[in-house]
């Protein structure tokens, strides 16, 4: 019972790692066909990169299922994922991008340093240039704001 719990909260933590390095390379890179439009305005209330969010969800189906059959430890692995996948609707779609019913800006704290970061992170249009790739974990803003200075005054030398 210990391990699955400590398989469940290592998953969960590890995800944010997994999620940050997808967001990366993945949606900023090969990716960004679906992801695109999660930096454009949204029309209605789904977008294409709604899709990456089916795609986590049926592997953590997939391993919950597998480990339900018999392949354990994956269906901690799922259910951590199924966590993760819940604490980032909260926090990204819901407080970030405000897809929720009601509106709630943070004004201070850990809440506040989230949501500045992912606002810089879409400062940039496009998929070069971009900083703060995490979805819970966010560097201190004005590292961000500094760093994404530097690749805004890079790229305009580069033109």
């Amino acid at each position: 019972m210990l391990w699955n719990v400590l398989i469940t909260l290592f998953t969960v933590l590890a995800m944010e790692l997994v999620a940050n390095l997808a967001h990366r390379y993945i949606m900023h890179g090969f990716g960004w066909g679906w992801h695109r439009s999660h930096h454009e305005a949204r029309r209605g209330w789904f977008e294409l990169n709604d899709l990456y969010a089916v795609v986590f969800a049926l592997l953590a189906i997939v391993l919950i299922a597998a480990g339900s059959a018999g392949a354990w430890p994956l269906q901690w692995v799922g259910a951590g994922m199924t966590i993760y996948g819940a604490i980032y609707f909260i926090f990204h779609d819901g407080l970030v991008h405000q897809r929720w019913p009601f509106r709630y800006v943070p004004r201070r704290g850990y809440l506040q340093r989230l949501y500045l970061a992912h606002r810089l992170h879409h400062a940039v249009h496009g998929k070069e240039g971009a900083v703060s790739f995490g979805f819970l974990y966010a560097p201190a803003v004005a590292r961000l704001q500094q760093t994404l200075r530097e690749r805004l005054r890079r790229a305009r030398r580069e033109r």
